[in-house]
């Protein structure tokens, strides 16, 4: 494999320049050039016999785990020893999952938040690596600057795809006051395309995809700083945390997680249109499915096969063609409620300020609630690029009445030229009970409504610590809802 004229350029200037910020699109090859790094510093320091040291950090472990370091042994496997004239390192004794050992110095990772760690790491010869720069701390630069300040030589590689216009990592490319020491580099889309590393049709289907003034799509494609619409609903940097959350249950063999299987049902409406069924157990979305439009009954028979325990649950788009989907699920005896985004709410949002002016504001404010970091956000989302640019679509603002307002489904389909099937299907599936829910629910009420349910020897009411809602989407209850018991499946209909 040969390196890409910019990778070239990037390890010269790292050892000419000792400070480098690299910033590209998805997939140019950033990880190499890190990887190399280390290698270049570890084989020309020992040759030396000069005292070294490599930290290497990240915006998560998983970075480092499942990224950084293989990309290290790897090109550690390529290295042709008798050109350098040195011993092949020996893995167990020199060379170890997460670093490197040698008789004069070592390479090992750190997570961004050890400050005390990275701030003690030093060595005559110093090289800090800071993997997805975008996010890591400050206080972590912070630490590392710290570490540099011995009187050795202290070298800095930070490589990233960019992400919004703040922090560290940006305020180097700004040339901020103090950071004039770094020099920068920016790998261009064609620059990756022209080398192999991109696909020139990729590229073009994201840009078709997500829009070519989206965020995500110049962050990842286009290799630019740029931030989420101030009046868009959810924080792309929020879905990416999901989508974080989720690799690393992956990597744990993913195994069940507690709670039942919730299925969130979009049916396709038009010829273009797909149906897409989110399965969530918990607060993970396990995975999305989607299919090409089909007839109600094969669209019931989807659904109705993933349905196999009593508690199990689909929540279903009634409008349009999901009526007929939700009226045959009934019919079979199935647990499934409607979803009617155009009904109106009664519920509030976090802070009990603010209302909402139907079912597809609060589901929709519901999730972004969810994925907020500043409450300890545990939701785990998938990374499917069509969902990441779902999500990240739709805008709110306040309506005449005070109330949450987001932006209609078919304006959302005109704006992107094709519909965010998967990210409704993603909002339907957390619209009921605790998304960390680990069995029946302790209450179900009406969507919205609160005090004791009366009527029937059913006295629930609603949990005033979960957001306002339960399993009920059309106000007060009617024939065609069903409820639960405290011990058991859904009995539907009401009693009255």
């Amino acid at each position: 494999m040969k390196f890409a004229p910019y990778q070239v350029a990037a390890l010269a200037e790292l050892q000419r320049h000792r400070r480098l910020a690299v910033r590209s699109a998805h997939g140019a090859g950033k990880t190499t050039i890190a990887a190399v790094s280390v290698i270049w510093f570890a084989v020309s320091r020992e040759a030396a016999g000069e005292s070294w040291k490599v930290v290497a950090t990240a915006g998560g472990w998983r970075q480092l785990q499942q990224f950084l370091m293989p990309e290290f042994r790897a090109w550690a496997g390529r290295l042709r020893w008798d050109l350098l004239g040195i011993a092949p390192w020996v893995p167990g004794r020199d060379l170890f999952d997460m670093g490197l050992r040698l008789a004069h110095g070592q390479a090992f990772a750190a997570a961004s938040d050890d400050a005390q760690l990275l701030e003690g790491a030093h060595a005559d010869q110093l090289l800090v690596i800071i993997d997805e720069a975008k996010s890591v701390p400050d206080a972590t630069f912070d630490a590392l600057e710290g570490a540099m300040a011995g009187p050795g030589q202290a070298f800095a590689l930070a490589v990233s795809t960019p992400g919004a216009p703040s922090g560290r990592f940006y305020d180097i490319f700004q040339r901020k006051p103090g950071l004039a020491d770094w020099s920068v580099q920016h790998i261009t889309l064609q620059d990756a395309i022209a080398a192999g590393r991109i696909s020139a049709d990729w590229a073009q289907a994201r840009r078709e995809q997500w829009g070519a003034e989206s965020p995500i799509y110049q962050n990842r494609v286009e290799g630019q700083f740029a931030a989420s619409d101030e009046d868009g609903v959810i924080p792309l940097a929020w879905v990416e945390a999901a989508n974080e959350r989720w690799q690393a249950w992956q990597d744990l063999g993913a195994p069940v997680p507690g709670g039942r299987l919730v299925v969130g049902c979009d049916i396709a409406r038009f010829g273009s249109d797909r149906t897409a069924l989110a399965l969530r157990r918990g607060n993970y979305v396990i995975e999305v499915r989607v299919f090409a439009q089909a007839d109600t009954m094969t669209t019931s028979g989807r659904i109705s096969g993933l349905l196999t325990q009593p508690t199990d649950l689909a929540v279903v788009d009634v409008i349009g063609l999901g009526s007929g989907v939700y009226d045959r699920l009934r019919e079979q005896g199935k647990p499934v409620v409607a979803f009617a985004s155009s009904n109106s709410s009664q519920a509030r949002d976090r802070s009990r300020e603010l209302g909402f002016v139907n079912r597809r504001a609060e589901a929709w404010w519901r999730l972004r609630e969810l994925l907020d970091p500043a409450y300890g956000a545990t939701l785990a989302l998938p990374p499917d690029d069509q969902l990441i640019g779902d999500l990240c679509a739709p805008r709110w603002s306040i309506s005449s009445s005070g109330k949450i307002a987001i932006e209609a489904k078919d304006d959302v389909r005109k704006r992107l030229g094709r519909s965010p099937d998967i990210g409704d299907a993603v909002v339907m599936a957390l619209s009921v009970d605790s998304y960390a829910a680990t069995g029946p629910l302790p209450s179900a009420v009406p969507w919205g409504a609160g005090g004791k349910v009366e009527g029937a020897a059913i006295p629930w009411k609603r949990d005033p610590d979960q957001p306002a809602g339960g399993f009920f989407p059309e106000g007060p209850p009617g024939p065609r809802d069903t409820w639960i018991t405290a011990d058991g499946p859904p009995r539907g209909p009401w009693p009255w």
